[in-house]
């Protein structure tokens, strides 16, 4: 495996850290653009008029296009499904890695704890960290 740079490093760090928003994030999108209008009737940034009328025709076709033209959707989506296909092969200490250091909030535990936790050394817990976030950054194309 070749080594990644630290600002890729970082990149999925933080991406790793947004894990769970970004998914939240994804539905909210999703929501949003199958539901431009309903559950915000009184939303006033929404102004509704001649063109928020839905136009007669594929109704099923327009939002399938809108939904693979969005391009945050598709980006977030990305990240997820990178991140997903890495923590699917991953063995349950690695993903119990994941969940104390970047997932629990607020994080309580150092990598000593987490090390003692996964009844490791702090090292290789760190060295799994790497390898994961290096694998990651890989499959992303962050280099």
């Amino acid at each position: 495996m070749s080594k990644i740079s630290q600002g890729a490093f970082k990149h999925v760090e933080s991406e790793l850290y947004a894990y769970p928003d970004t998914k939240r994030e994804i539905e909210r999108v999703r929501q949003e653009t199958l539901y431009p209008y309903e559950d915000r009737p009184d939303d006033p940034t929404i102004v509704k008029g001649a063109n928020s009328v839905r136009q007669p025709g594929d109704p099923t076709g327009q939002t399938a296009t809108l939904l693979a033209t969005n391009r945050k959707l598709e980006q977030l989506e990305r990240i997820v499904d990178v991140i997903d296909s890495v923590i699917d092969r991953l063995p349950k200490e690695k993903v119990r890695l994941l969940q104390l250091w970047y997932w629990s909030q607020p994080r309580r535990l150092t990598w000593d704890g987490i090390a003692l936790e996964l009844n490791v050394g702090r090292m290789t817990a760190i060295r799994w960290r790497n390898a994961i976030v290096q694998q990651i950054a890989i499959k992303m194309g962050w280099r």
